[in-house]
């Protein structure tokens, strides 16, 4: 049998794409998934994430439903959309000051999420790429442009102040080989490309220096949070 260390942290874990709806919602903007998802024969019976498991509108029943079965962890990552529309913090311009590219109504649902856990006795742990880029950073390069790593860090710098004293849990990308392998090189996964070998390791280049730059930007936020 297999043996667990006492350190070994049970809990759950979700994708923002996979179970919240409400893709179009609040302002909300789009990701590569809301529009990957909308293209004939790319999903499953042409499945997409609109509706999903209907998180965002269930949080509070689904936070119930975890404590009632004992999890004390939760893993869920944030639409960077969501938050941040066109994917920049300052607007798309970038002349604004930060924070001006803010959807507020995104922020207070994973405000809502995160009270939702610590009142029930769940710790929180923030992922804050699984794979939805923003589609207005996509036309602009998306992966393939070196600046989306730096408007990777500065979403995260404020999600990581934001949350400091709240959330002490933090991943930073989810699986980045299928972020770039599926959605880059064998065109399974969003944005569905197939791309040549040369400009491929650009785009690993570019999402481990958006590892890096926010593993740096957690560190001066949130200098207690775990990685």
């Amino acid at each position: 049998y297999m043996q667990f260390s006492d350190k070994f942290v049970w809990g759950a874990a979700s994708a923002a794409y996979q179970i919240e709806g409400g893709a179009f919602e609040d302002g909300k903007g789009p990701s590569i998934w809301d529009h990957f998802s909308h293209i004939p024969g790319k999903t499953f019976n042409g499945h997409t994430g609109d509706t999903a498991c209907d998180a965002y509108h269930r949080a509070e029943a689904d936070l119930d439903l975890m404590r009632e079965l004992g999890i004390k962890n939760y893993r869920f990552s944030l639409s960077w959309p969501r938050i941040f529309p066109d994917g920049t913090v300052n607007g798309s311009d970038g002349s604004g000051p930060a924070g001006a590219g803010l959807n507020p109504a995104g922020m207070e649902y994973y405000d809502r999420l995160v009270e939702g856990c610590l009142s029930r006795g769940i710790t929180p742990w923030i992922t804050l790429y699984h794979w939805d880029l923003p589609l207005a950073l996509y036309h602009k390069g998306g992966w393939m442009n070196r600046r989306t790593a730096e408007h990777f860090a500065e979403y995260t710098a404020y999600v990581a102040s934001h949350f400091r004293g709240c959330v002490t849990h933090f991943i930073t990308i989810n699986e980045p080989q299928c972020a770039i392998g599926l959605g880059m090189g064998n065109g399974l996964h969003a944005p569905g490309l197939h791309l040549d070998h040369r400009t491929l390791f650009h785009c690993w280049h570019n999402l481990l220096l958006a590892h890096g730059l926010a593993v740096r930007e957690i560190r001066r936020a949130a200098p207690k949070a775990e990685i």
